[in-house]
């Protein structure tokens, strides 16, 4: 993923439904920032983001805001650290996991008094069930999804695998040494092979999953399973490249030199440009079933939401709830919608007849159908950090699947016992 911090400033306007007379306010200047996890995403998203806040400053003078782009982990350990001392934005763009280790550490606050249920009643419920924890609502949803699917190149396969056998069959046919160097020019498939959010699916499509509740379930069969599934991708069946992370597999689906790719509603627009258009004429589908045991995968699904941090009082919460309200119209959630193709997270704009017309939105729809709702409990965090290391090392040939799964759920225990101290 991209790591980089950029902030736009753009000024305009402030208005507060509050009992201030306007030319008090037009005198008055408060700069508000927003940080968001978008910058690591292309297709023009962060570039909207900045758009839309000018829009929503437009007729607000005095305001300035201040948008800050992040990776998705860059901007938890930067909150993190920021929040506790006091210093950190006014207002978050990012994924539902990180409400469950933003309410442990009390750095957000709820959202329910601050919007009333009328206005959360607008969004679909799958959408607010990622962020309720403790018979809170701790987020707002901005669009629903986040899911990993498989994307696929029609110039180079016209008919998406149904299961796992047909996918390692066509990668083979599709992974060529075309100037014959000893090394594949064209890959069957790629996807970020070291990235644990990237191999729930196949864990889900073995029969397993990250937790039981709060508890960790990573020394099972199917985590086993799945491991070795994954390794005997690179290097027994070798479809996918010796090293591959997401920068990588994007190029190369990009370049038309991979037929098939894994990953994120985030990402559709990104493979329709007319310079990627080129090379790439896209399709999706679901990730193929797991031949073995009958399964789907199950990609993790979730959204991306707004969090409020827990030391937001006054002006800048009520700047909040206004741009939290003016995303949330249906205007903006079906410009993201046809310019992003990001599922919307109200119900009256998922109504749209756009998404059952569109066959990529479709494939997307048809994705999350059998995806599984990311936890967001803070035990996923020890969880992900428990999973990415020994992840890797089998993914490098280094360790067993067998004592991998060991040393995962190890890990996360340990990690979890020391969260709860």
């Amino acid at each position: 993923m991209m790591k980089r911090a950029i902030a736009f400033i753009l000024t305009g306007v402030l208005f507060f439904a509050l009992a201030v007379p306007m030319g008090a306010l037009a005198q008055k200047k408060v700069t508000f920032t927003l940080w968001t996890k978008e910058g690591e995403v292309t297709g023009g998203v962060l570039e909207d983001i900045v758009e839309l806040s000018k829009e929503f400053a437009k007729s607000r003078p005095g305001l300035t805001i201040e948008v800050v782009s992040y990776g998705v982990e860059e901007l938890r350990q930067n909150f993190q650290a920021a929040a506790f001392a006091g210093q950190g934005p006014d207002l978050l763009w990012t994924v539902s996991d990180h409400a469950g280790p933003f309410v442990a550490m009390k750095i957000i606050k709820p959202v329910d008094n601050i919007f009333g249920k009328d206005f959360l009643k607008e969004f679909v419920r799958p959408g607010l069930e990622c962020v309720e924890l403790d018979g809170k609502t701790w987020g707002v949803p901005i669009s629903v999804g986040n899911h990993l699917m498989l994307l696929y190149n029609k110039n180079l396969l016209k008919t998406p695998p149904k299961n796992t056998d047909e996918m390692i069959k066509v990668g083979k046919e599709l992974t060529r040494d075309l100037n014959k160097d000893g090394v594949p020019d064209q890959y069957g498939l790629v996807y970020n092979l070291n990235e644990p959010f990237f191999f729930a699916p196949w864990l889900g499509g073995f029969g397993g999953w990250p937790l039981d509740g709060t508890k960790p379930t990573l020394n099972t069969p199917a985590m086993v399973n799945a491991l070795q599934f994954v390794h005997d991708l690179k290097f027994v069946h070798k479809i996918v490249p010796v090293e591959c992370d997401y920068d990588a597999a994007d190029a190369l689906f990009k370049e038309g030199k991979a037929a098939m790719l894994i990953n994120g509603d985030w990402s559709l627009t990104s493979y329709q440009t007319p310079e990627v258009r080129k090379k790439v004429d896209l399709g999706v589908a679901r990730i193929p079933m797991v031949s073995q045991t009958g399964l789907w995968p199950t990609p993790m699904t979730s959204g991306i939401y707004f969090m409020l941090p827990d030391y937001l009082t006054g002006e800048k919460l009520q700047i909040a709830k206004e741009f939290v309200e003016f995303i949330s119209s249906d205007k903006v959630q079906l410009r993201f919608l046809e310019k992003h193709m990001r599922l919307p997270a109200t119900a009256s704009a998922l109504k749209n007849p756009k998404i059952a017309s569109d066959p990529l939105l479709k494939g997307s729809a048809d994705q999350m159908v059998v995806g599984k709702p990311m936890p967001t409990v803070p035990e996923m965090r020890a969880a992900w950090d428990a999973i990415r290391p020994n992840q890797e090392a089998v993914m490098a040939g280094k360790m067993s699947p067998k004592n991998a799964a060991k040393a995962m759920q190890d890990a996360c225990e340990k990690l979890i016992r020391e969260m709860t101290k």
